[in-house]
């Protein structure tokens, strides 16, 4: 993201390697550096570098053994393997800190560097495994530093996801946070006086929780939450340290975030099921024979979080959270896969189509936004995608203006570095002038040089109602109501209800219904029912005689299909909903939907209607605005 930016994808090579348990050697990378090929002088910097060590680690054994009078004794084997150890952990450190120079944005570079840094991870892991009891002897090894090892794998899967949206590297940086966490690798530092073993403990529960809040393992958070809980107490009382509010202000927010959801899914005996937002096989509406739509598919995408006091964790606000999952396929397990009869010959070429890599950028400034737009603009593929959501608080225009052009409707607001340019504090802005922290239409129109498929969900959304087309490619603009009737507007720091119509209509649905919760029976009995209104709507988009043909561009898409259906259930749900009355109630669209045929058709309302009578909730809906048929 910006304040930890997600990378865009290279195209797949080789997998990294996966380290669970007993480590799988990964295959072996190309040894180029970034600053270029290895040559002999890099080969004698490698060798110099290992004298270093071998003097560095004789001076260590000196001081280990001084004690005990037994430093001749040590035999050389073991005298060695100390070394070794020595060698590759300093090695890990270096590469592992070079992570964070590497270019945020931009497809050339980090994969060999992260290739390299897997390839050397994997031999300290599995070295110190092979050698435990001379390490432990002879150099004093401690379980807290093999957890040090494990957490750094851990965060290198989960890097590893951020760069290439490949969801099944989540569930590797599980398997060794989750390893952690039950040998109990960390259990000893509460008994050292060094803070700072405690803070690398705090922080690991802090990337777990991530990580765990990713995959909708909320039974493991709320027990890591607890955990947390009772290791930041044992931390403030027993070092006094001036990071207390911090950590506890990390609780506070992970707490809100498992509460954001509206509605629970309960079983049987009234526990929570917890369900998947992801993409799943049968998740986005078939295209039935002859149906014509373009072949164009979603390559990248930006997520930009900047709500005023919306629910977050981790820089990761609850609408980036849920757009996040609606642009990403239920996660495999790699080892299943590679397993399986047959993928042994075929594992560089997937078994179904990659998720679409994204920016996650929270509250960026316009130059970075602009920057990281630019790095995405230039590298999209041929027939592909760029897809922006938008979740902002609006900027409105300020003054009068001659003009509508694409500067004069206001937009949405980027992060001002408190408004400091040049140094000096802006305190009065002339009228006359446009705002420069915001992102206006007119912005973007270079980018829709290729297609571009924009979600704004904002209070000035309409702003973005206004584009124009100017060079002839795919371009369409989902728009958010610009406000909520009353009785929703305080469960807007929960997120944002056009947001979760998108990620959740179900739930979506039930909220605006008026219900908290439902049996499990009753959810999975609405789901299949959503999926055949999906596929009406699908139908309804295709064998529309007056729609644009950009919304038919960007169907052969399934995760754009699915977005583009979801809108259409989310709009005419609140067309017919009792308390909607308002137009800025409603979604919008550019280019506009043929109303009779889509938001509007009465196929569609009757379909909603049958959905509500399922869960007795038709009395919040008109039924006066369907034919009888």
């Amino acid at each position: 993201m910006v304040r930890g930016a997600q990378q865009p994808q290279q195209p797949r090579s080789r997998l990294p390697p996966r380290l669970t348990g007993t480590v799988e050697k990964p295959p072996r990378k190309r040894r180029s550096s970034i600053r270029g090929s290895g040559d002999s002088s890099h080969s004698q910097s490698q060798g110099e570098r290992y004298q270093h060590f071998t003097e560095k680690t004789e001076f260590a054994l000196k001081e280990i053994m001084s004690s005990g009078g037994a430093e001749d004794d040590i035999p050389q084997g073991e005298r060695k393997t100390v070394t070794d150890f020595c060698y590759l952990l300093d090695k890990s450190k270096q590469l592992f800190n070079g992570l964070r120079d590497l270019p945020q944005y931009g497809q050339k570079q980090w994969q060999s560097y992260f290739g390299r840094t897997f390839d050397v991870y994997t031999k300290l892991w599995k070295f110190q495994q092979q050698h435990r009891q001379v390490l432990d002897n002879r150099y004093g090894l401690k379980r807290w530093q093999i957890g040090e090892i494990a957490s750094k794998i851990g965060q290198l899967y989960y890097h590893y996801y951020l760069r290439t949206s490949e969801t099944s590297y989540l569930n590797e940086a599980f398997s060794f946070y989750s390893a952690i966490r039950q040998r109990s690798y960390y259990s000893q530092v509460n008994k050292e006086d060094r803070p700072e073993l405690v803070v690398k403990k705090l922080r690991y529960y802090a990337r777990f929780i991530v990580v765990c809040l990713l995959l909708n393992k909320m039974d493991v958070v709320k027990d890591l939450v607890k955990e947390l809980s009772d290791e930041i107490e044992d931390y403030t009382h027993r070092f006094n340290t001036e990071d207390q509010v911090e950590w506890n202000l990390v609780l506070q927010e992970v707490a809100a975030f498992i509460e954001a959801d509206p509605v629970m899914v309960l079983n049987d005996d009234n526990t929570i099921v917890i369900t998947s937002n992801r993409l799943a096989e049968t998740g986005a509406p078939l295209l039935e024979q002859g149906m014509i739509v373009g072949q164009l598919s979603l390559a990248d995408a930006l997520i930009i979080g900047n709500c005023n006091n919306q629910v977050k964790f981790s820089e990761l606000t609850v609408d980036m959270f849920r757009m996040l999952q609606a642009l990403e396929r239920e996660p495999m397990n790699l080892a299943s896969q590679m397993n399986k009869p047959g993928m042994q010959e075929s594992a560089d070429k997937p078994t179904r189509r990659e998720n679409p890599h994204k920016y996650l950028l929270y509250k960026p400034t316009f130059s970075q936004l602009y920057t990281f737009l630019a790095a995405s603009f230039k590298e999209l593929p041929a027939n592909s995608v760029l897809l922006i959501y938008l979740s902002a608080t609006g900027v409105f225009p300020t003054g009068r203006s001659d003009s509508e052009g694409p500067y004069d409707f206001g937009g949405v607001l980027t992060n001002s570095n408190r408004d400091i340019i040049n140094g000096d504090a802006i305190h009065k802005r002339n009228q006359s002038h446009k705002e420069m922290h915001c992102l206006h239409p007119g912005d973007l129109y270079p980018f829709t040089r290729k297609p571009l498929f924009i979600i704004v969900d904002s209070s000035n959304s309409v702003a973005y109602k206004n584009f124009t087309n100017l060079f002839g490619q795919p371009l369409v603009c989902l728009l958010s109501p610009t406000a909520y009737p009353k009785a929703l507007q305080d469960q807007s720091q929960r997120g944002s209800l056009f947001t979760l119509f998108l990620n959740n209509p179900l739930m979506a649905f039930l909220f605006v219904s008026g219900l908290s919760s439902m049996r499990r029976g009753l959810w999975e009995k609405c789901q299949e029912y959503l999926r055949k209104i999906n596929r009406d709507i699908a139908q309804l988009l295709t064998h529309s005689r007056s729609i644009d043909q950009a919304f038919l561009q960007f169907f052969g898409d399934e995760f754009l299909r699915l977005l583009l259906t979801r809108f259409i259930f989310c709009s005419a749900t609140m067309r017919m909903h009792k308390i909607f009355r308002e137009t800025r109630n409603y979604p919008e669209s550019y280019p506009q939907l043929p109303r009779d045929e889509t938001v509007e058709n009465p196929h569609l309302q009757k379909h909603i209607l049958e959905l509500a009578s399922i869960l007795d909730v038709r009395n919040v809906f008109f039924e006066n605005t369907i034919d009888d048929y």
